[in-house]
């Protein structure tokens, strides 16, 4: 789906890369950062994440910490583990 996301270069990058990861994948804020061309800037990438103006569209709900523990969600932790319990179901489903 097209979008025409409004923000600085950086956050465009991280919105980007938010976008490439499939559904029902999860990736880290250090592999985002990293994505970006900026592996130092993990924290910069959560900010980014934090502005994010379309979370369905732009699936910020599939980065999890380092550990892979859930973190910090606008929708809140119990609706960020239904979605990635909702998309590791249809993965599965669909075979990927």
């Amino acid at each position: 789906m097209p979008v025409d996301l409004v923000g600085t270069p950086f956050q465009r990058a991280v919105w980007t890369a938010l976008r490439r990861i499939e559904p029902g994948r999860t990736t880290t804020y250090g592999d985002v950062a990293r994505a970006c061309g900026h592996a130092a800037a993990v924290r910069a990438v959560g900010v980014a994440i934090g502005r994010n103006p379309v979370s369905i569209i732009v699936p910020c709900h599939r980065v999890v910490g380092a550990s892979g523990a859930l973190t910090g969600y606008a929708g809140g932790l119990d609706r960020k583990r239904r979605l990635l319990e909702l998309e590791a179901a249809w993965a599965t489903a669909a075979g990927a």
